[in-house]
Formats: C-alpha cells, structure tokens, sequence
C-alpha cells in the first residue's frame, strides 16, 4: 500500500483520470492529494461512508477533488 499522500490519491483513482493526472506536475499532484486529504477529513457524510467502505469514500473524495478542479 503506498504510504505517499500523492501515491494513495494516484492509487485511488480511476485508470482515466490516474494517467491524466500524473501526467500533471508534481506540485499540481501534491495539491489535488492535499484537497482529497482535506475532503476526507472534512466530510461527515464520507466519514459514515468510510466506515461501509474505506475504498468508496477514498474514491468519492478523489472524484469530488478532481470536479472542482475542472470548474
């Protein structure tokens, strides 16, 4: 399992968006990890999710952080 923030966000993505985004710079990538980081631990709703399943809540963050990002 990767231990790296950006790691785990990449891991956590869908193929499509993995390869797009780490295609990004890396500080572009340090950012989007940072704003999922944050979302999860923000989210109440994600927090229930997580306790069903810590792979869907990880992924609904990285979903939500990449939306607000092509706004």
């Amino acid at each position: 399992m990767p231990t790296d923030a950006v790691e785990r966000f990449l891991a956590v993505l869908a193929p499509e968006h993995r390869e797009a985004v780490g295609a990004r710079p890396h500080e572009e990538q340090e950012r989007l990890a940072a704003a999922w980081e944050q979302e999860l631990a923000s989210d109440d709703a994600l927090d229930t999710l997580d306790e069903l399943s810590p792979p869907a809540a990880e992924a609904e963050a990285a979903r939500r952080v990449l939306d607000r990002g092509s706004d």
